[in-house]
Parts: C-alpha cells; structure tokens; sequence
C-alpha cells in the first residue's frame, strides 16, 4: 500500500501503480482537481505543485518519486486564497482565461520562498509557465506585489 503527504494530510492510496504521474493521483484518486492537465510533457507548467517546496511538474513525476516528501497543490497554498500570490494574482486580474494560473501561482510562489525581492529578469528567467491569453506583464507586476507583502510578513 502506498501513501502519500498532500496538504499536510497522508492519504494512502492502495494499489495505485508506482509509475502514476503525480497529476492523475492528485485529480483523480485524492480529487484535487486544481492542478490541471496541459501538455502531459512537462512543457507548459500548468500541472505546476510544489515538492518539500521545490516546484515540480507534476504531469511526469511519478508516484514512485515522492516517497516521503511533501506535496503542496494550490488547494494546500491556502484554503482561502489569502496567499499573497494568490491575492496579487487578483488585485492585478492577472487570469484572462485562466487555465494556466494555477501552475503559474505555484511556480511563482516557490520562486518567491527563494528570492524575495526578483529582478524582471529574475521573473522573466523563472517563470518559464506558458500563457496562450499573454498576460505576462501582469503576472510580472503580481509577483512584485506579492514580493513586497511577502518581505513585510
């Protein structure tokens, strides 16, 4: 039997195969459908979690590759969206269609637990999430926002 730390709670998930990419056991076994599924090769960031606080893309991390670590999806950021990521990406509008926002709020928020204070070229090097709707300027100032509240915490 296999378990696994998700959000702070170990859920065991029976026989689940050891090569289950991380993102099918989050959406599918434990229903945590916030990680989205988009290019399925680790290309676009939008399956973005954070593993023991590193970011990670869950769509070809394997079951077998957590073992004992911890597993943050955007559910576990904050249960009420009160993550300074998560109220700058609001206070700028950041999400025109959306899709992409969850893996990139993971992804700057990891970014953000390493480097309090990024550059543009810090964010432009870091976040390399792919966004269709080309919201990038806004992402970059929500990050800034969320530096700031983060520094001040």
């Amino acid at each position: 039997m296999t378990s696994i730390n998700v959000n702070g709670k170990v859920h065991d998930l029976g026989d689940v195969p050891d090569d289950t990419p991380l993102l099918w056991v989050l959406r599918d076994q434990l229903g945590l459908t916030g990680t989205k599924y988009g290019c399925g090769i680790a290309e676009c960031g939008i399956c973005t979690v954070h593993l023991d606080g590193v970011a990670v893309q869950s769509c070809i991390t394997q079951l077998s590759e957590v073992g004992d670590s911890k597993v943050t999806t955007i559910e576990g950021l904050s249960e009420d969206g009160s993550h300074p990521v998560q109220k700058a990406w609001k206070q700028h509008g950041v999400p025109q269609c959306g899709y992409c926002q969850v893996g990139q709020m993971m992804m700057a928020a990891a970014m953000l637990e390493s480097n309090h204070d990024p550059s543009d070229d810090d964010i432009d090097g870091e976040m390399w999430n792919i966004c269709r709707c080309g919201t990038y300027p806004r992402i970059r100032a929500a990050i800034k926002t969320a530096a700031k509240e983060m520094q001040t915490r």
